[in-house]
């Protein structure tokens, strides 16, 4: 893909906090301090060298940093944190640099505090059932350390070779199998951070259902707004004794998502329940040869897993279904390689995509599973509307929409054509009632579409949790929420009988 040739810079095409002269003007002195607290190659001020951080997997737009700093020990995350706090710096944080929805796009006047050297398997408890992982560790890496007594990680997004963990706590990240085991939230146990002070923290552990308020369940998903992640604990679980699969192939995307709601309706909760139309199946065959059907205009790959002889009990049953709901195609796997098989192409798709378009941009967007029919032929009428292709490809068991479309970066317009088509999309996902983003986040990409899910109320609690960890707003600023503005202007004054309370007090 060319994204490259498509890349906006963000100071003219999206309002993000404009850069603070002030700020720029002392970037000698700003870089002066960070190498005193991380020495040798931990911050990067070259401008050619700093380029490699300008953008994250939302390749559209890009920005810059004024400076990276890659942190070694927990003790150098809270100096720099401490410091940017005293001068009024902004940080990024960031991972591997994976998210698709502008998470650790950088800012001109701040700094990224890039994760990537914390990158060890601290523990691995078999007795607990869990990992103690810094948040650099890939999230495939936590599987491969378990394996040796047939022990993985259940989340697993397609990109697990590349994304780190402290980046899927921070987008609340799920995968083909969430279905089941469900996300990154429901596999967290603990994690040790640093708040935007350089105070560190740590929220629950290797027990289950840590004391007091839900702070875990509220730094899941945070995207990076409310501190910055260290160490993460996370459950790990014993192998299944078997995984067999199935292919079911369909003349309609319709009818495909009518089996998906019929399985659940059964009282069946698949390992994973995948679907993809026709487009992505002749691009992943293409690309990994696995055997897809390329005569049916829908495929799911449903997984069963448990004792052998419930595994084959159930296979039958949603073969059942599957046969009532009209597929025109099935395949049952009969050995590990051949239900690997069926899964690779799956989890190649994105790539896959990439070789049949200049460039596409990614969607991501969570509806009911009864709404599947009816959201996925409104989405090709949409497609059709402005002359655009969708190649779709998603978890439909929990019914999260991962649209790809499809457009030519070189032609005048289109970009802009794929926004509005991916604005109008997550629009329906809501209308239907669903929500605007099911694990890839906010970010930038859907800020502006935050209104059409909350209300003034809703986005006013969010902001004040987001001052009661951060109250100068220094922390991924300009991203999540639509409007941009600091704490204290969001402060309510009730005033009563013509007497403010607590007249004392300093007003801002």
């Amino acid at each position: 893909m060319a994204f490259a040739a498509c890349a906006r810079y963000v100071e003219a095409d999206m309002q993000m906090p404009p850069p603070d002269p002030a700020l720029l003007a002392r970037r000698s002195e700003f870089l002066s301090a960070l190498r005193a607290i991380v020495p040798g190659e931990g911050v990067i001020g070259d401008d050619a060298e700093l380029a490699a951080y300008e953008c994250d997997g939302l390749t559209a737009y890009r920005q810059r940093p004024m400076i990276v700093v890659l942190p070694e020990t927990v003790d150098q995350v809270s100096r720099v944190l401490a410091y940017c706090h005293r001068e009024g710096l902004k940080v990024v944080p960031r991972g591997a640099g994976t998210s698709l929805s502008g998470g650790s796009l950088p800012l001109a006047d701040g700094i990224i505090l890039g994760m990537g050297k914390f990158n060890r398997v601290l523990e691995v408890d078999y007795d607990n059932r869990c990992a103690v992982v810094q948040p650099g560790v890939t999230n495939l890496a936590v599987t491969q350390a378990a394996a040796g007594r047939g022990f993985y990680y259940a989340p697993d997004p397609s990109s697990q070779i590349a994304c780190s963990i402290g980046g899927n706590v921070a987008e609340n990240s799920g995968g083909v199998h969430c279905l089941k085991y469900g996300m990154t939230t429901n596999n967290l146990l603990g994690v040790e951070m640093v708040l935007a002070d350089g105070t560190v923290l740590r929220l629950g552990g290797k027990h289950l259902d840590p004391e007091g308020l839900d702070l875990l369940g509220v730094v899941c998903g945070s995207e990076g707004l409310l501190g910055v992640v260290t160490e993460v604990t996370v459950r790990i679980l014993q192998a299944p004794e078997s995984q067999r699969a199935l292919l079911m192939g369909f003349a309609d995307v319709e009818a495909a998502g009518a089996c998906v709601a019929a399985v659940i309706a059964a009282g069946i909760i698949p390992a994973g329940m995948e679907m993809m139309d026709r487009l992505a199946i002749a691009a992943a065959e293409a690309f990994v040869k696995v055997g897809y059907p390329l005569d049916v205009e829908a495929l799911l790959i449903v997984e069963l897993d448990g004792p052998p002889a419930e595994v084959d009990h159930l296979i039958e049953i949603v073969r059942e279904i599957g046969e009532r709901c009209g597929a025109s195609y099935l395949r049952i796997s009969t050995n590990e390689a051949e239900r690997l098989g069926f899964w690779a192409g799956r989890k190649a798709a994105f790539p896959a995509v990439g070789r049949i378009a200049a460039d596409y941009y990614c969607m991501d967007g969570t509806i009911p599973r009864a709404a599947l029919p009816k959201v996925l032929t409104r989405m090709n009428e949409l497609a059709e509307g402005c002359g655009l292709r969708i190649a779709n490809v998603f978890h439909a068991g929990d019914g999260n929409l991962h649209p790809l479309i499809l457009y030519d970066a070189d032609k005048p317009g289109e970009l802009d054509l794929a926004e509005k088509l991916g604005a109008d999309i997550l629009t329906l996902c809501v209308e239907v009632g669903g929500v605007l983003t099911g694990e890839h986040g906010v970010g930038v990409e859907k800020r502006d579409l935050m209104e059409v899910q909350f209300g003034p109320a809703d986005l006013d609690q969010q902001q004040r949790l987001k001052c009661a960890f951060d109250e100068d707003g220094l922390l991924n600023p300009g991203k999540v929420f639509p409007k941009l503005c600091r704490c204290a202007e969001l402060g309510r004054v009730h005033i009563h009988g013509g007497k403010l309370r607590f007249p004392e007090l300093e007003r801002f």
